[in-house]
């Protein structure tokens, strides 16, 4: 309906039995080893159409020669993807009392996407449960076009009929779609070109890229706050408004330093409604910053903090900064870097320098962010060979 939020995106992880396949519509893991990328998806369905990104309009400022409006806003990401991701396997008690697990048996393994089944391309989860559901009445064999990795195979599957449900399954949880709330950094008025996020989006469990198909990005408000304290990362709790929001865009590119696209028209309650020069990464300075982020509802404030270390050889991981944050209000609300602020510019001396990537777990006061300048790369803002002369 018009107006109205499209649900609170609540982190919980909800099995949803059906026929063939559990559907698990629960959180993309943004999860590395030490740290967290801080932005927080779950499963929604939505169609969207790709848009390409247009030539900016170049400005005459000094560094990058491009002026971009920091933003700070919530948002909600939502993607589908090629296929359908397999996230999780669970065992089968068949009609004779064994458990079985025929897609296990079958080599599908979890990060593994179904592209096709009987030759036919898939789309939906909706799809593999009718054709699961066909072949076991019919007690037909199943052949699999999967994905893994890199690679391609094909394989065989017979459904195993389930006597708790009383339905033909194959053993798999899989999602067709994914959503998550994050943070918009910027975007040039010219070709109203965004950037967010600041990391890529991945495969639930896997670190895999998610092979984009369809997204977009609508507005967010925030609900309430989770802190964050150590070894446990807080989140922001928000809803979705509708495609006639505040914030509407197509993403295109889901890259290793933030997704992109273009927005369908300028967004409004930006802190600072003017464009500002964005820093060329060799001109970041350790020393006192401010980042651009929402704690209620889509009120972008300013918050305090210090960017402690500069990594400028980190490009292909996106962590080229490592901040502390010293404000001290920030640090009462969120206990320091959560979930959601994934995306929030980080400006110094009136110029956006990069984006908020990832919090440390260990120690929520810190975290990782990346320069402006890469995210303009990704973008096509700026030219690839600006690399040499940074």
């Amino acid at each position: 309906m018009r107006g109205k939020m499209r649900g609170f995106f609540i982190c919980a992880i909800l099995l949803l039995l059906i026929s063939g396949v559990m559907v698990w519509p629960g959180i993309m893991s943004f999860t590395v080893r030490h740290t967290l990328a801080v932005g927080e998806p779950q499963l929604l369905d939505f169609p969207a159409p790709i848009e390409k990104i247009l030539n900016p309009v170049r400005s005459t400022s000094g560094g990058l020669h491009i002026n971009v409006v920091p933003c700070g806003q919530s948002i909600g990401v939502l993607l589908h993807s090629q296929g359908v991701i397999v996230v999780g396997h669970y065992t089968i008690i068949d009609q004779t009392g064994n458990k079985v697990n025929p897609a296990l048996d079958a080599g599908i393994s979890v990060g593994d996407v179904i592209l096709r089944i009987e030759g036919e391309t898939i789309k939906s989860e909706g799809q593999v449960r009718d054709i699961i559901t066909h072949a076991g009445t019919y007690s037909k064999t199943i052949n699999f076009e999967v994905k893994h990795g890199d690679e391609v195979f094909s394989t065989k599957v017979y459904p195993a009929y389930c006597k708790e449900t009383s339905q033909y399954r194959i053993g798999i949880l899989i999602k067709d779609s994914a959503a998550g709330i994050g943070t918009l950094t910027f975007y040039e008025p010219g070709s109203m070109t965004y950037g967010a996020l600041g990391h890529i989006i991945t495969e639930n469990g896997t670190q895999r890229p998610i092979d984009l198909i369809e997204g977009k990005i609508v507005g967010a408000k925030v609900q309430s706050i989770h802190p964050g304290k150590r070894g446990q990362p807080g989140e922001k709790v928000g809803s979705f408004q509708d495609d006639e929001g505040q914030i509407s865009g197509t993403i295109v590119r889901n890259t290793k330093l933030g997704i992109f696209g273009k927005l369908q028209k300028p967004p409004l309650n930006t802190y600072a409604n003017a464009a500002i020069p964005v820093a060329p990464a060799n001109q970041i300075q350790c020393g006192p910053a401010e980042i651009l982020t929402v704690l209620h509802d889509d009120q972008v404030e300013r918050f305090n903090i210090q960017i402690i270390k500069l990594n400028l050889k980190s490009i292909q991981d996106g962590k080229g900064m490592i901040i502390k944050i010293t404000d001290q209000r920030l640090l009462e609300q969120t206990g320091g870097i959560i979930q959601g602020m994934s995306g929030s510019p980080i400006i110094q001396d009136n110029k956006l320098v990069g984006a908020i990537t990832h919090v440390l777990v260990n120690d929520p006061t810190r975290g990782y962010g990346v320069p402006a300048q890469w995210m303009l790369w990704e973008s096509g803002l700026i030219p690839e060979e600006t690399k040499i002369a940074s």
